[in-house]
């Protein structure tokens, strides 16, 4: 009997390796992050976690044998999904993974660019003793978190231990812990000019796609800064440049680009009100433990037992 194959295209260690064993005993697992470990199974394999650019072209052949993906990252923009869905390829994404690093970073940026860090840190390394005019605070101060998801509401809890005023934007309006005022994105317009900081913690889907630009930066208060972790396409980048050279935003804390590496001419690099990570924002020393225990394993035994992977579980109409 051909034994169904499984592929790993990540290193999780010998725990992991044995726990996926342990509920698969029948099945081939292939494990390794090296390309020359997993392409010759790509084609063969049922289930792959961690989707590579080359995969596409190794696993989604006329007669492949794939019925599961599970995404290593949250954002599965990137991913063929009209290929998948109409293959009827179920995907998971590890969404909720990233709620502790990533609203860490944001709090971190939002801090970062309120008390000027950044700027002392630059001081530091010229041994420049200098005020840098920096007399902002953010207790008290409201934010909009557009993308309540997991991100979202961590980062509406923390902001909450700022006595912050929290507003939400997401799709279906519905109210959640910490979020003061929730809107949807028809509301959006309406919920910008409120806000001292401004967060996108959204997916990129056509719906999003360039949905910050001039008009929005506008309705935005001058004193107002923004900060991206979703996606870089989400925002009209030439646009958000000149918003702040302009002195239409206080500043920015940016972890996504439209192009990334950002090029070296992007002049946001020279910016003193910008904050850059380059795409960062959601590393962990847990990454591995989070997508493993509270995803892959729980789905695996689910779909095991010939259901649909439930958790996370994306829905190609909404690319997310």
């Amino acid at each position: 009997m051909k034994k169904r194959i499984m592929v790993i295209t990540q290193d999780i260690g010998d725990e992991y390796t044995q726990k996926i064993k342990a509920l698969a005993p029948d099945w081939e697992l292939i494990v390794g992050k090296e390309k020359d470990v997993w392409a010759p199974y790509a084609n063969k394999a049922e289930i792959i976690a961690g989707w590579k650019k080359d995969l596409e072209e190794l696993s989604l052949r006329e007669y492949s044998e794939l019925r599961w993906i599970q995404a290593w990252s949250a954002g599965v923009n990137t991913m063929p999904l009209e290929k998948l869905a109409s293959k009827e390829i179920a995907l998971t994404s590890a969404n909720g993974v990233h709620a502790y690093p990533i609203s860490e970073t944001i709090i971190g940026l939002m801090l970062g660019l309120t008390r000027k860090i950044h700027t002392y840190v630059k001081n530091q390394q010229e041994k420049k003793w200098h005020h840098a005019h920096m007399n902002l605070e953010m207790h008290g101060k409201t934010i909009g978190i557009i993308g309540v998801g997991e991100i979202g509401k961590e980062t509406a809890k923390i902001a909450k231990a700022f006595g912050m005023r929290v507003l939400g934007v997401r799709n279906s309006g519905k109210e959640t812990d910490n979020v003061d005022n929730m809107f949807t994105p028809e509301e959006l317009h309406h919920v910008l000019p409120e806000c001292d900081y401004v967060v996108i913690t959204l997916p990129l889907t056509p719906h999003t796609f360039q949905m910050f630009g001039e008009k929005e930066f506008r309705l935005m208060k001058k004193s107002s800064f923004i900060i991206n972790i979703g996606r870089g396409e989400i925002v009209k980048e030439d646009e958000l440049v000149e918003a702040l050279q302009t002195g239409e935003l206080a500043g920015a804390g940016l972890d996504v680009f439209v192009k990334e590496p950002l090029e070296e001419t992007s002049p946001l690099w020279e910016m003193e009100n910008v904050i850059i990570t380059p795409h960062t924002s959601g590393s962990t020393e847990h990454y591995t433990k989070r997508v493993i225990e509270n995803i892959f394993l729980p789905n695996l035994m689910d779909y095991l037992e010939g259901k649909q992977p439930p958790i996370n579980l994306v829905d190609y109409s909404k690319g997310y």
